[in-house]
């Protein structure tokens, strides 16, 4: 569909397409949800402000959630910005930073909003392939590499779909070999098992860490996520998002994110749950012929030599199972499979385990 009412840049985008959110009941392991609820202490918190306040505006900068990050990540609040959601902070990221005269870097096989941003901002970018096994290779980053010096830099590390992370060292590599632009790393899946990049934000001005509620905290219809950097970085933010909407977290969400983050028990308690029942299927996985990249993430990558991924994933649909094919280059006899209960991850096996026999 096209209108003469668009501006000439809708016409060009290609937007980003979500995982499904289906309305039948069905078992959801498409969309990297957290299989358990969100923290108690954060649902109390956020019932208890239902009341006369909700009349008011909520606070512009977040305070109270930049607060919390910074006592819980050791870095000062003037390093933190607060938005709706990681995807809105990296659409300001895009904004600030990666407007450039040189292109912008970021893997070939990695979140597909990034061109869609590209697009909507009118960035010239490269994708620069991973290896054969889905690493991303950090000598490809640097200056003197294939792509010269970057206009920008951003990595999501663990990488979706691949699951696969880089070392604190390896990030701390590109983010030095770039003093010349903003690197930026997108940690949503940092919690289950990868390195954050978090401590260097305070060794490197250009280097901006990227995390969100959504995942390990259990939050992904709340919206909330953050950045953490140098406090010239966390201005840029602050310039783009106060020309746009000076108000993106209510008030609800700034304190159900704020006690959700104080919950560390809670944190600990269902990460580790879903590490534990990640590699108990990976291993399960592997004894049925699949083959994945060893996951840091909240989901599996992994394909069967022997199997068609289109016909693997429409057979567990016809089962209730929903899991995530992606039609792109390289990656299109993969399934991403979220981690859900130990329940809902048996059934799984046990739908894989017909299908392949």
């Amino acid at each position: 569909m096209t209108s003469k009412y668009w501006s000439p840049v809708v016409s060009r985008l290609s937007p980003y397409t979500p995982g499904e959110q289906p309305k039948q009941k069905v078992i959801k392991l498409n969309t990297n949800e957290s299989p358990y609820g969100p923290s108690p202490k954060a649902l109390q918190a956020m019932r208890d402000a239902c009341g006369d306040a909700l009349r008011l505006y909520p606070s512009f900068t977040a305070d109270r959630v930049r607060r919390v990050v910074s006592v819980n990540l050791g870095v000062a609040m003037d390093q933190v910005f607060v938005g709706n959601g990681s995807d809105e902070v990296l659409a300001h990221a895009f904004n600030a930073f990666f407007q450039q005269s040189r292109p912008l870097l970021f893997p070939d096989i990695s979140y597909s909003f990034y061109p869609t941003y590209c697009g909507l901002y009118g960035i010239a970018f490269q994708s620069v392939p991973v290896t054969e096994d889905f690493r991303i290779e950090p000598d490809d980053y640097l200056p003197g590499g294939p792509h010269g010096p970057a206009g920008g830099i951003i990595l999501p590390t663990p990488n979706a779909p691949t699951g696969r992370a880089l070392s604190l060292a390896e990030i701390e590599r590109i983010v030095a070999g770039n003093p010349q632009c903003a690197v930026v790393i997108d940690e949503a899946y940092v919690d289950f098992g990868a390195e954050s990049a978090v401590p260097l934000t305070s060794k490197y001005d250009n280097l901006l860490v990227v995390q969100t509620l959504s995942k390990s905290r259990a939050l992904a219809g709340l919206r909330v996520g953050f950045a953490v950097g140098s406090p010239e970085l966390i201005e840029g933010l602050n310039r783009v998002k106060d020309s746009f909407n000076s108000y993106p977290v209510d008030s609800l969400a700034e304190i159900g994110a704020a006690a959700a983050i104080e919950d560390v028990e809670h944190f600990e308690k269902t990460r580790l749950a879903v590490m534990k029942t990640r590699d108990e299927l990976d291993a399960s996985l592997r004894k049925l012929g699949f083959e994945a990249p060893r996951s840091l993430t909240n989901f599996i990558f992994a394909r069967h030599p022997g199997h068609d991924a289109v016909k693997l994933a429409a057979g567990l649909r016809e089962r209730g199972i929903l899991v995530r094919h992606f039609r792109l280059p390289r990656i299109d006899q993969y399934l991403r499979i979220s981690i859900g209960t130990d329940d809902e991850c048996a059934l799984l096996v046990d739908a894989l385990s017909e299908l392949i026999a």
